[in-house]
């Protein structure tokens, strides 16, 4: 390490140093059998789908505040990093790519030769993933990065089936799912996101059987109306009684289907403020295998299920409709351009009645952003709506943050009962409804990247379990036999796939592996010390939106594999949007690579930065500003913390050539100065508000609690304090270390490179050993002691200076020039004048003449009030201008107030106003009452 520091902060320099000082002492592994009550947070795995944004600097930001703080209580730390493989995002853009470079689809290739194209995808942003988080400072154990298909996990994910399948907890069934027609998979019922579109109603008429008429049905997807197998009425509806029995010829296709009745239909209203009554026309069309609702209904009723869409889609006769009708002209057409057709055959054969504009909520794929469809399709579903799982989940929540006073089927007594909260406690209501609501977990997908499910089926078979039943286990569902497999054990693949086992062709749901990653990275099932140790851990650190995706099924899966919680502390972080309250996005051209920020600010001016930025209440407005010259967007919001940095930096560099090895390592003299005895109060009082900021997961209040601190009052009114005479006192050189290592100390989570760096400085010159200030103890108050009167008594003296600099600055009296000064106060605030006078005078550049309550100024003194008392610096005025400016501030003043009196004085303003407002008007009369008092005196002594 150097001795001498640059006179300027230097960013890249001192990071790169600094870092490789960390790498070389291997400063952030985590060992099980290390000292210290262990504490741990696993990383949200990102994506390898791209590099991480501006959103994954915040989060990651305000894990390693947690992290290098725990680290630094002394706790045995675990921050586990990794990243996730995300299916359909990653194979989605791989496919892209592979399609705009080469000219050819997934389907061109073998499965192995295509994994292997995301594969080497996967490889290559990995790196930059993890080149970014160690940018940023990130303290990870290295060491221990996972992947959600590396060979660990996938071992987890293998048990984790195979424990579910064989319990009963997963199964396949056929059912609607929410289908995605461009990345052609299923998606879970939360990977689905509800945006308001305009579109129609379209009314279109369905002829009787018998002839004698027509029913009208309304709808907002006329194309599904090939599916339809009856049409439905609500039984309380005038018109049911006469339709009792009848059937309808449904056009085009022309299957006569019943009319049914059922409670579901909403009766027609036009003049209902209910949208649904307002636009219904009473008759619903009911397509069992293209509406979830329908398919309740079919249930209900018996209906037959008829499938019409192809996967992509399209319309199709091949996967389950037979009775085509006269419905060629719609067969492979797109879903919206059969709608088109659809409604022209009607409005030309006169039975399109009406359409009307609609807004309406559409579901849309939340990775290709498509409109997704409701498709009946045969799937692996884990049994989430066990007791075991979501059941679980609730009575864990912490019972002050639960809506009902406990969850049902409660068995009582395990440790981990009542103990999950979330912060802000807002978000428990998204967890707590999720899992009172939640519907089966539909986690097959129709992908190659990802963990291939474990099942092989054939027709019905026997298979002997006798001496293979810890690694084999079956359901008979329908006329197949499903094999589920615990290990990858290719002898007992070859045996099963002989008997005429074909594997299943699709893989898990992301989300899966994703919700072992607490307990997967560390080598589960295999019992280990470092799962023993730092599994439950302590916090996740997540945004709002995967809150069911993600948070809800990590703590069913933990509880339900090891009876135990994943963490106890959720923190739900703020959501950073660009400058106009947008979401950050490359196809808005308004996101922010991390990296951009360091090159122009540095790590540490952008670490500073967000967490200032993160409160509990709001989310985060980033402005984008974008350089031509070098491609990089920036942001001016990170000029708060370059400039913390800068000042953080230029004050160390005063305070280290400003203290000596002897004087700096004791305390010499038992009584310390106002000055000291004031900074390390207010020292004491940080201390003890950090704390509790990091405890409470307040990191803006941290941030600018540190910040008033440091640049205020270490800065602004102790080391101005003590310049005149810190190389001559032991004492004070003893206080400006201790407060600087402290401050260092508390600053280092969020800025720990600078921090870092002046840290080694500050032990060399001190004398003390030499360790990583990411590995010193966290600064206590055993030593400290907090002082109300030296508060209160400095609180006077920097009244008196404010007052007295303020003066200096209307009268532009140059810094240099130092002014005499007297006061006009009482016995109390004359004292303190007397008593700290030096002290006074080195803030202010002033020399006191005289305190007390017979002053009288000179007529050359330019005077200020100082709530009773009168402040004057002698020999700043020339007597008639200031006359003249106090005499006309007097009139100002007398106008005033007798404007307040007369609002005062009305009966119908104080008796009707708001109190407050009323006070606030009785105050500002007393300082007017008290301003035009001292002028008056001003006035006089100027004679």
């Amino acid at each position: 390490m150097t001795t001498e520091l640059p006179t300027q902060y230097q960013p890249v320099e001192i990071e790169t140093e600094i870092t490789d000082l960390w790498n070389a002492a291997n400063a952030f592994h985590a060992d099980p059998d290390d000292p210290g009550e262990p504490y741990c947070i696993v990383i949200p795995p990102p994506n390898v789908t791209a590099a991480l944004h501006l959103g994954h600097a915040l989060n990651n930001t305000l894990q390693d505040v947690l992290i290098r703080y725990q680290r630094m209580l002394g706790r045995n730390t675990l921050w586990m990093p990794g990243t996730d493989h995300a299916g359909i995002a990653t194979q989605t853009v791989v496919e892209k790519r592979v399609l705009d470079e080469q000219g050819k689809k997934r389907t061109d290739f073998k499965r192995d030769e295509f994994v292997a194209k995301i594969q080497a995808w996967k490889d290559e942003y990995e790196a930059q993933i993890t080149h970014q988080l160690k940018e940023m400072g990130c303290s990870c154990d290295w060491d221990r990065q996972r992947f959600t298909m590396d060979e660990m996990c996938a071992k987890a994910v293998r048990e984790a089936f195979f424990r579910l399948f064989k319990d009963g907890l997963i199964y396949r069934g056929k059912r609607l799912v929410n289908w995605d027609p461009a990345t052609q998979t299923a998606l879970a019922d939360d990977e689905v996101e509800n945006h308001d579109i305009d579109g129609h109603f379209w009314y279109l008429q369905y002829p009787l059987e018998d002839g004698s008429g027509h029913v009208t049905v309304a709808t907002t997807r006329p194309e599904t109306m090939l599916g339809d197998t009856a049409v439905a009425v609500n039984p309380t509806d005038p018109r049911a009684a006469e339709l009792r029995g009848k059937n309808v010829r449904l056009p085009i296709v022309n299957r006569i289907i019943p009319i049914i009745e059922d409670d579901y239909v909403v009766p027609a209203d036009p003049e209902s403020s209910d949208e649904k009554a307002k636009y219904a026309s009473g008759f619903l069309k009911v397509t069992p295998a293209h509406d979830p609702n329908d398919w309740d209904i079919g249930l209900r009723h018996d209906l037959a299920v008829i499938n019409v869409m192809a996967p992509d889609g399209s319309i199709s006769n091949q996967h389950g409709w037979e009775d085509v009708g006269e419905a060629e002209f719609v067969l492979g057409l797109d879903r919206y351009e059969a709608r088109e057709a659809i409604v022209d055959w009607f409005r030309s054969n006169e039975m399109l009645e009406d359409v009307k504009p609609y807004r309406h909520t559409v579901g849309h794929s939340y990775r290709s952003h498509v409109p997704v469809e409701p498709y009946l399709s045969d799937q692996w579903y884990v049994r989430v709506t066990d007791d075991r799982l979501a059941g679980a989940a609730l009575r864990a929540m912490a019972p002050d943050q639960r809506t009902t006073p406990s969850a049902p089927g409660s068995a009582g007594g395990r440790a981990w009962e009542g103990k999950l909260r979330f912060y802000p406690e807002r978000y428990a209501r998204t967890f707590e409804t999720w899992h009172e609501n939640i519907r089966d977990w539909c986690i097959s997908r129709q992908l190659w990247w990802g963990h291939r499910i474990p099942v092989w089926s054939a027709g019905p078979q026997k298979i002997s379990k006798t001496e293979k039943q810890e690694i084999i286990a079956t359901q008979n569902i329908g006329d197949r036999t499903y094999v589920c497999l615990r290990e990858d054990d290719p002898v007992l693949i070859a045996e099963i796939e002989a008997a005429g086992f074909e594997r299943d062709p699709d893989v898990l749901d992301t989300w899966f592996s994703s919700a072992l990653w607490p307990f997967s990275t560390m080598a589960w099932p295999d019992d280990n010390p470092l799962l023993e140790t730092f599994n439950p851990g302590n916090l996740l650190c997540t945004a709002r939106e995967i809150i069911t995706l993600w948070v809800s099924r990590m703590v069913m899966s933990n509880l339900y594999f090891l009876d135990r919680l994943p963490f106890t502390d959720v923190f739900i972080h703020a959501m950073i949007q660009d400058g106009e309250g947008r979401k950050m996005s490359k196809s808005l051209g308004n996101g922010v690579d991390p990296l951009d920020i360091i090159h122009s600010h540095g790590a540490d001016a952008m670490r500073f930065t967000l967490a200032s930025m993160t409160t509990n209440t709001q989310d985060v407005r980033m402005p984008v500003e974008h350089d031509e010259e070098t491609g990089r967007n920036t942001s001016p919001k990170f000029d708060i913390g370059r400039n913390f940095a800068n000042k953080l930096w230029n004050a160390a560099r005063f305070a280290l050539t400003n203290l000596d090895p002897y004087k700096a390592g004791r305390l010499k003299s038992p009584r310390l100065s106002l000055a000291d005895r004031w900074i390390l109060s207010r020292l004491a009082r940080t201390i003890e508000s950090t704390n509790q900021t990091l405890d409470e997961y307040e990191f803006s209040t941290y941030a600018q609690g540190l910040y008033d601190f440091f640049w205020r009052d270490l800065c602004d009114w102790y080391i101005e304090a003590i310049k005149p005479t810190v190389r001559d006192s032991a004492d004070q050189q003893f206080v400006l270390a201790t407060c600087l290592g402290a401050a260092l100390k508390l600053l280092h989570p969020a800025m720990p490179f600078i921090t870092e760096k002046l840290w080694q400085r500050l032990c060399e010159v001190t004398g003390e050993e030499q360790g990583l200030l990411c590995r010193a103890p966290w600064p206590t108050t055993d030593e400290l002691q907090i002082d109300d009167a030296a508060e209160q008594t400095f609180e006077r003296v920097r009244e008196v200076v404010n007052a007295i600099r303020q003066v200096r600055t209307q009268q532009k009296v140059p810094p240099r020039q130092q002014v005499p000064f007297s006061a006009n106060a009482d016995g109390a605030l004359a004292e303190t004048i007397a008593a700290h006078a030096e002290l006074i005078g080195t803030l202010a550049n002033v020399s006191l003449e005289g305190a007390g309550p017979d002053i009288e100024p000179p007529a050359d003194a330019a005077a200020t009030v100082l709530g009773e008392a009168k402040l004057f610096l002698h020999g700043l005025i020339d007597a008639d201008a200031e006359r003249t400016r106090l005499t006309k501030r007097l009139e100002e003043l007398n106008k005033s107030i007798h404007t307040l009196e007369a609002r005062l004085g009305n009966e119908s303003y104080t008796s009707k106003a708001p109190e407050k407002l009323v006070q606030q008007t009785r105050d500002q009369l007393a300082n007017a009452q008290r301003e035009r008092d001292s002028i008056d005196a001003q006035i006089a002594a100027l004679g």
